[in-house]
């Protein structure tokens, strides 16, 4: 079948192809007897005009740039998901790009969408630091952040406060009377890791005592598994607090070779909840972050950035305990 054109309609309704694009783009210079003969040829015709043409005259394309870093596998899927559905509401379209830290950088990445003339940009990279930032918000264009606390004029950010929710758990086992508590390092992301350690460090000072039960698996250790079954030959916490799923499920697994009993022995809580936090037993006690919430209100944010001209402004999400079995 042939692709019905611009010259189509043009042709059909007997006028010029830059009345035809006046009308597809909401121009209010064309007179009102015109505009009727080409909106019935377009219908006549089936014709769809081009997301990407439309928006070269109005100066924009309806098309945004997402980039997603290797290391944010855990709840990827569902702020996908949100945000395209926001995006399809909305219309616009997304350009997903990929970065493998260490072997593309993201002011490359960046500088890339950029030139094919994206509107903005939704970074997925719960990673970034402080100089990529600022490398970042010297861009001229609306740029959204999953994940991370960062925001200025171009730039802004949707997130949950990491920091928070470790300092609310620890005060939860503070209240039951457990005070040896562990938390497992999350080496696959630095700002993480820090958030975690920051709100549990927080929290013992609160109560006039230091943290000491920072468990750092060792350069040489290729698994949580394997550093917390060693780990546990020597080491009896009451609590372990480990950030996602694996590493839950690696310590449940491990203390179960050291013939250590969950929760009896020692109880387990991640961070972040996920399907496969059910499919192991004891089931796991964990927080239930928005992940679907996230993208759909990152992408709510740049459209505002982009239509109501509004500035970055940073949004925090709300968070839920699930208590499981892993926890008394």
């Amino acid at each position: 079948m042939k692709r019905v054109t611009i010259y189509d309609v043009a042709k059909e309704a007997k006028v010029s192809l830059a009345t035809v694009s006046r009308v597809v783009n909401g121009s209010d210079v064309v007179k009102q007897a015109t505009r009727e003969k080409v909106e019935a040829a377009i219908n006549k015709l089936g014709y769809k005009p081009n997301a990407i043409a439309q928006g070269l005259a109005l100066q924009k394309t309806t098309t945004i740039g997402m980039i997603i870093t290797d290391a944010s596998v855990f709840n990827t899927g569902q702020i996908i998901n949100g945000v395209l559905d926001a995006a399809k509401i909305k219309n616009y379209n997304i350009i997903m790009h990929a970065l493998s830290p260490g072997i593309t950088d993201i002011n490359e990445i960046i500088e890339t969408i950029i030139k094919s003339r994206v509107d903005g940009v939704i970074i997925y990279n719960e990673d970034i630091d402080l100089t990529d930032f600022e490398e970042i918000s010297k861009y001229n264009i609306p740029i959204v952040f999953i994940g991370s606390k960062l925001q200025c004029k171009n730039v802004g950010s949707v997130h949950v406060d990491l920091e928070k929710v470790c300092s609310e758990a620890v005060e939860m086992f503070f209240e039951k009377g457990y005070k040896n508590i562990a938390v497992l390092q999350e080496r696959h992301n630095k700002n993480i890791n820090d958030e975690m350690l920051s709100g549990v460090n927080a929290a013992y000072k609160n109560h006039g005592l230091k943290f000491d039960g920072y468990i750092e698996i060792p350069s040489n250790v290729k698994t949580s598994y394997d550093c917390m079954k060693e780990y546990f030959k020597s080491n009896r916490p009451e609590v372990v607090i480990v950030h996602r799923d694996s590493q839950a499920i690696a310590t449940v697994n491990a203390a179960k070779e050291n013939n250590l009993k969950v929760p009896d022995d020692i109880q387990v809580l991640c961070l972040l909840d996920t399907k496969y936090n059910l499919m192991i037993r004891p089931q796991i006690s964990s927080y239930a972050l928005p992940s679907y919430d996230l993208g759909s209100i990152a992408m709510a944010s740049i459209e505002k950035m982009l239509n109501e001209n509004e500035e970055g402004k940073s949004y925090e999400l709300s968070y839920f305990y699930i208590p499981r079995k892993s926890t008394k």
